[in-house]
């Protein structure tokens, strides 16, 4: 199976990208937003910061956001996914041409701006491939600041259907303010049924294990009532 086949540009759960409720997106250069809200937590290496920072003002100036940053969750996806990969391509002692061919193809078949290719191979060539979680963490931090996105963490015991997904977005959306919101759908067995949603210090428990807590926490207070 050819290695950008684990990259799922519409997917959903762990493997996926996520959806995201979105207002119409501008044809300008976004300016910097001003909220101070933390939308995800930016990697503190400071190198790597930097050069999620260059590619993210770049895509920006050339009206590429939204797409190299779909190319930047996929490389994020499977540096997490593929770990033979991720030590091939960080590796120092790894041949610089292997590594490139490497990346050239995946990038040829997950169908990669030019702009996200040229950035990858300068990362080889800059000997920061090691850097490459930082730099995806730091991009996503800047893109969330940058479009006024909200990360949200959807926990369900099953897959829930897209239709779905939509609909829990489009409500964080009316809940938290922001422009965008971003799911990353995972699996949680633990969950029952129903689903649970966390976004910066808030959360929606509208899971079964939610209410059997909440019944079981209350049953415990009126015990505890009665033998006092």
């Amino acid at each position: 199976m050819a290695l950008a086949n684990q990259i799922s540009r519409r997917g959903v759960a762990s493997t996926g990208k996520a959806p995201v409720a979105r207002a119409p997106v501008a044809r300008a250069p976004l300016a910097r937003s001003r909220r101070t809200a933390v939308r995800v937590q930016a990697a503190k290496n400071p190198v790597g910061q930097s050069y999620a920072k260059a590619l993210v003002d770049l895509a920006n100036e050339k009206g590429k956001l939204e797409p190299i940053h779909a190319d930047m969750d996929a490389v994020s996806q499977l540096m997490s996914s593929n770990k033979a990969l991720a030590e091939l391509v960080t590796n120092p002692v790894i041949d610089k041409e292997k590594k490139r061919a490497v990346l050239a193809k995946i990038g040829k078949e997950a169908g990669f701006q030019t702009y996200t290719n040229n950035f990858l191979n300068l990362l080889v060539e800059k000997d920061r491939m090691h850097l490459i979680y930082d730099i995806c963490e730091s991009f996503e931090a800047q893109y969330c600041e940058l479009t006024d996105t909200q990360v949200a963490l959807l926990r369900s015991a099953v897959k829930l259907e897209q239709e779905q997904q939509f609909l829990i977005a489009k409500k964080l959306q009316e809940l938290s303010g922001s422009k965008n919101i971003k799911l990353k759908p995972t699996i949680d067995a633990s969950v029952i049924a129903g689903f649970i949603v966390e976004y910066g210090s808030q959360q929606i428990d509208m899971s079964v294990r939610g209410q059997v807590d909440n019944v079981t926490e209350e049953l415990s207070k009126q015990m505890a009532m009665k033998m006092a």
